[in-house]
């Protein structure tokens, strides 16, 4: 009774803020609890980001599915409507999650919602033996990982930082060193249920429903709410031998990388199973580089080691092993290693659980979190750089732009584009390898000028405006433009195939609105109102 009184409350608010006009008939039961505690509210305004704050009327905490399936029938059958945006675990850098006088659905707190283990059976191959994980949408990746680990397994691909949501990271890609051998994660799903703009649960997969399956992975939460996904699993290694090596040359740095990740073709070939990068632009991390791991076994010094135009770039790598494979571990990456024209005296290793590696960057965040550096505006960057250009991107940003203070981490790694899936909704550049660069830094309120989010800001767009201007063919990750017309551009040939998938699962545009790429139509809108 109170839930619906509530419920109530909120159709009232809805009507004196947008003239929304409901019938009673149109009302939903709410199992869970739909909110409007200026806590709640609060909450759902604000991302990681830091740099955009929408409030919402209302915060649904569903109890199931039916929950989210409610809400939506709700928004698409009245009158006028109302958006819908699921809530992960905020981790969005734009207000990509957030609804100006909607509903935000906070996917990431159901109680109750254990990781389901079981095997796929398939017909073709009798004696393969490929394992999944049902997990709910808004589980977290670091509770995937412990309740898969229950049954000795794990999920393939991952993300650098595990306490982020399922149906988070599946609406975007997914990706982190795995991904030039497994692809990202939205390349190890099975199956998903998905709950659409006009309300209807579906299952999908590559087989049934197969449109929307590929919509919804990378497709930024425009297409439906994802409410349970199939995540591929495979045999958990115990531990892992964590590898990191310096380059002052950007040539022989990018060399090794790509012919690291071309081993993934050959089964019979030995190959690293992470592999990663950054840049060291900042005078002050030339000596803190190793710090996360270091280990008694790494007595060298580095900061001797010259970098070539004041920059250095450091190689990461991880070679798993367990009881059975131990006594090779020293050999494997010992010859591995030897292959790689790296800096000689700049070799540091350690060895650590699995669960810890995967885990290594929450560590990092609590001691930010510690010292009150963690809740501030991340200005973050991240782009899809062709092969062909990767150089030129070096002397223009890193070595130019960038100039000695990154203010955060930078991430450099090549990923095969066989791995991706073209269906899904994703956008790559049109190469067989391209890189993710990574700009990850945190604008503080005091401190040097280089550190605010003006200046920050400002880098990004200069990054952007060179990119442009030589030519350089990159894709956004995590995209955010603020026209439709740059969301064209953006999508290129795939730009029809959104639309018309977005016409088809939410066609009054209720979802995602904080994405900014359609605006909310009641009544529905022509396709050619898009694809003109």
């Amino acid at each position: 009774m109170a839930t619906k009184l509530l419920l109530m409350f909120v159709i009232c608010l809805l009507i004196s803020t947008v003239g929304l006009t409901l019938e009673p008939t149109e009302l939903f039961s709410v199992e869970g609890r739909l909110s409007v505690e200026a806590a709640d509210v609060e909450t759902a305004s604000r991302d990681f980001g830091g740099l955009s704050r929408v409030k919402p009327l209302a915060v649904l905490h569903p109890a199931s599915a039916e929950d989210v399936v409610g809400l939506m029938r709700s928004a698409y059958g009245s009158a006028r409507g109302f958006t819908v945006s699921a809530r992960g675990h905020g981790h969005s850098i734009n207000g990509q999650a957030q609804v100006d006088n909607g509903v935000v659905i906070e996917m990431s707190r159901l109680k109750g919602s254990p990781v389901r283990v079981g095997e796929v059976t398939q017909s073709s191959c009798s004696s393969c033996e490929e394992f999944y994980a049902d997990v709910w949408g808004g589980e977290l990746w670091i509770d995937v990982l412990s309740g898969s680990l229950e049954h000795g397994l794990a999920p393939k691909s991952w993300t650098d930082y595990l306490y982020l949501s399922v149906g988070g990271t599946l609406s975007n890609a997914g990706i982190s060193g795995q991904a030039f051998n497994y692809g990202p994660q939205i390349s190890n799903v099975y199956e998903l249920d998905v709950v659409t703009g006009k309300g209807e649960l579906l299952t999908c997969s590559e087989e049934h429903n197969s449109e929307l399956f590929h919509g919804v992975l990378g497709g930024l939460g425009q297409f439906g709410i994802i409410t349970r996904a199939r995540i591929a699993l495979e045999p958990a290694p115990q531990m892992v031998r964590w590898i990191r090596v310096l380059y002052s040359n950007f040539s022989a740095f990018t060399t090794d990388q790509e012919y690291l990740i071309s081993l993934h073709g050959n089964p019979t070939s030995q190959k690293f199973d992470y592999v990663e990068g950054f840049v060291i632009v900042d005078e002050g991390l030339i000596n803190n580089w190793r710090s996360s791991f270091f280990s008694p076994r790494n007595p060298v010094k580095i900061s001797s080691i010259g970098a070539n135009g004041g920059v250095l770039y450091c190689l990461e790598l991880t070679k798993n092993y367990n009881d059975t494979t131990y006594a090779t571990i020293d050999q494997e990456v010992e010859a591995l290693l030897k292959k790689l024209d790296f800096i000689p005296a700049s070799v540091f290793t350690t060895d650590l659980p699995y669960v810890d590696f995967l885990d290594r960057v929450h560590k990092s965040e609590l001691k930010l979190r510690s010292k009150g550096l963690w809740d501030v505006p991340h200005p973050w960057l991240n782009l899809f750089v062709p092969k062909s250009s990767i150089a030129d991107f070096d002397a223009g940003v890193f070595k130019g732009i960038l100039g000695n203070n990154t203010s955060g981490p930078i991430l450099i790694y090549p990923m095969n584009k066989n791995k991706w899936d073209e269906r899904s909704s994703v956008v790559t550049p049109d190469e067989d390898i391209f890189y993710l660069v990574a700009l990850l830094r945190s604008a503080l309120v005091s401190g040097e000028e280089t550190q605010t989010l003006e200046y920050l800001s400002h880098q990004n767009e200069q990054i952007l405006s060179f990119c442009d201007k030589a030519g350089i063919k990159v894709k956004q990750y995590l995209p955010l433009y603020k026209t439709q017309e740059e969301w064209k551009n953006h999508f290129g040939d795939k730009w029809s195939r959104f639309v018309k998938r977005k016409m088809e699962f939410d066609p009054k545009g209720i979802l995602a609105t904080g994405q900014r790429i359609f605006q909310p139509s009641f009544p529905p809108p022509s396709w050619s109102s898009f694809s003109s």
